[in-house]
């Protein structure tokens, strides 16, 4: 009994220790990305400079230290007292679903409503939040479907390295594993909210930094607890998350001009002859 006890509370420990690591990257990050705009000659009018080399990096080392771990992890994750939680199995849902589809509807609604409003940080705010989404998800389905790598459930946990060269395109969800989508949107959806909310209003940012990452560290926990995904899966998904979440927001306000702002932000609601509403689009030139 004793060493079932002891056993219990080392997977719980090393259940911990996942969230840590999934985590650590984030706030190893910092706030200076979306605290203070990066002016620097360096990164002034380039989409992808040496900071960003430096965190793609991490990352990937990360995922691929990650690898040797990925079956204890499983198997620690399986055995886990959580599991019979009916409490953590209730939220865990409810972060997968507020992930997708809520974080689209979300960002949806917010650029609906802050048009129809005359709110243009809110209309910014869910274009570019909705933008950073379809950007992650766009670069993770491409390695999804390249990499064809065997989700933890179709091989009980027991190989981690079942990968084949475009299986996912061929074979499906099954088959797509790496990275985790439901972890890309998140960490999409916190960098953008973060880095957007950071320019107009730069004294919320430990609080939303704190409240979005935390949200989407639970995400990548969910898809670890209900065996969606191996832990290097949803290290790499966080890293793309971030990534698109931040360049779209840094392109958008270092090209205020570009085409799809001048489309989607402009305009204006006016009466209609009929008494009732329409929408005018105006074209900045």
């Amino acid at each position: 009994m004793q060493f079932i006890k002891r056993s219990s509370r080392s997977r719980a420990h090393r259940s911990v220790l996942v969230l840590a690591l999934v985590a650590s990257p984030v706030a190893t990050r910092g706030q200076s990305p979306t605290v203070v705009p990066d002016t620097s000659s360096e990164s002034h009018g380039r989409f992808f400079t040496g900071h960003d080399a430096v965190l793609a990096g991490a990352f990937a080392l990360g995922t691929v230290a990650m690898f040797p771990l990925d079956q204890r992890i499983a198997h620690d994750m399986a055995g886990s007292s959580l599991k019979s939680n009916s409490f953590v199995k209730h939220a865990a849902d409810a972060f997968r679903v507020t992930t997708i589809p809520g974080s689209t509807v979300i960002g949806g609604a917010l650029y609906v409503v802050g048009r129809a409003a005359h709110i243009p940080r809110m209309a910014d705010l869910g274009l570019h939040g909705t933008e950073a989404l379809l950007v992650g998800q766009a670069l993770g389905s491409l390695a999804k479907g390249t990499l064809g790598r065997a989700r933890p459930y179709m091989v009980a946990d027991s190989n981690a390295h079942d990968f084949e060269f475009l299986r996912g395109f061929r074979k499906g969800n099954d088959y797509s594993s790496l990275p985790s989508g439901h972890t890309i949107a998140a960490f999409a959806a916190a960098s953008a909210v973060t880095a957007e909310t950071s320019k107009w209003w730069p004294h919320s940012t430990p609080y939303v930094g704190t409240l979005m990452y935390g949200g989407a560290t639970m995400v990548a926990f969910e898809r670890l607890y209900n065996d969606k995904h191996w832990a290097s899966d949803v290290m790499l998904a966080a890293g793309i998350g971030i990534f698109s979440g931040l360049k779209v927001v840094k392109f958008n306000h270092d090209h205020p001009d570009n085409r799809v702002d001048r489309v989607l932000l402009s305009g204006s609601i006016v009466p209609a002859p009929d008494g009732g509403a329409r929408f005018i689009w105006t074209l900045v030139p």
